[in-house]
């Protein structure tokens, strides 16, 4: 379909990284070996927290759900990102775009929310362990999970209320590989300025709302291992804190890059590669981090492995 035709169907045409069909080919491949990864590797988490008994604990519980976001979060992005490098154009339909765009603004909001429960859990455990077990039990955990699934979905249904109010008159091409819902409402050809003021008063409640969270649970967890004398005590809170604030810091330097920073000439081409990062490598690296050393979650590994050995060895021994 040529790109006039498909303009006065009101679509619009992401340009994406290259026209270059070799690099779009070399892109393909590093896009998916990424996404197949980032499947394998949050569903590996999933896994280990429902079968492991001694992983039954709020900090898990709450990761599972990061990881189960995670894999929504690249899903509902990069599988449309590798179609599009595949065919060499990227083609969307206003529909497709704005939901495209609302998956990613519902699940980053999620994210944001999620991360501030985890730094909120994190403060009970180490500062005030007495009430933890009663302030975290099952009831409150699935409550508080649940919220962050339920606000980021209405905070979301909003912002797609707000923009299909609005009519696009062009241009259709935008200097990106994903739609995003407040670049593409810079296209419209109405009045947008209440829909701003509306949509940035609710981003910033959904962004600061949480890092105020783990700003100030993170300051009384810092006051509680100055105080402590053990350097075994202060370096388990470091070991359990420390890929949180990891996470913390890669997902809220990439909202600040692209949000906070003032705009330049170059902002789209700098644009798309920080969402690289945050859309693509973050949650690959998220199971990564929260992995990599961590001792329970090694020996949940371990626990499976051998089952899974335990479980074949009879089947091996009846098939000879």
């Amino acid at each position: 379909m040529s790109a006039e035709n498909f303009t006065s169907e009101k679509g619009f045409i992401l340009l994406g990284f290259t026209s270059q069909r070799k690099e779009q080919m070399l892109l393909f491949v590093v896009f998916l070996t990424i996404y197949l990864l980032t499947i394998l590797g949050n569903l590996l988490i999933i896994l280990l927290v429902h079968t492991d008994a001694q992983l039954h604990i709020p900090m898990y519980f709450f990761l599972s759900h990061l990881a189960g976001l995670d894999i929504v979060y690249v899903t509902g992005t990069l599988p449309q990102t590798l179609a599009h490098l595949l065919v060499g154009n990227g083609v969307l339909s206003l529909t497709r775009c704005i939901l495209q765009g609302s998956i990613g603004l519902c699940l980053g909001s999620i994210e944001c929310l999620l991360l501030g429960v985890m730094a909120y859990d994190r403060y009970l455990a180490i500062c005030n362990p007495l009430r933890y077990v009663s302030a975290m039990d099952r009831k409150h955990c699935h409550l508080l999970a649940t919220s962050c699934w339920i606000i980021g979905g209405l905070f979301s249904m909003v912002n797609v209320v707000c923009i299909f109010r609005h009519s696009f008159c062009g241009p259709y091409y935008i200097n990106h590989f994903v739609c995003e819902l407040q670049f593409l409402l810079d296209l419209a050809c109405d009045d947008i300025k209440l829909t701003k003021v509306i949509l940035n008063g609710l981003s910033a409640f959904i962004v600061l709302i949480p890092f105020l969270v783990i700003l100030c649970s993170y300051i009384c967890i810092l006051h509680s291992v100055f105080r402590m004398q053990s350097v075994a005590g202060r370096y388990k809170v470091f070991s359990t804190c420390g890929s949180h604030l990891a996470v913390v810091t890669l997902f809220y330097g990439t909202i600040i890059s692209i949000y906070i920073i003032p705009q330049s000439s170059s902002f789209s081409d700098r644009n798309k590669n920080i969402t690289v990062v945050y859309l693509v490598v973050t949650p690959l690296l998220n199971p990564i981090i929260y992995t990599l050393r961590n001792k329970d979650v090694h020996r949940a590994v371990i626990k499976v492995w051998k089952r899974r050995n335990l479980e074949e060895k009879p089947r091996r021994l009846s098939s000879c």
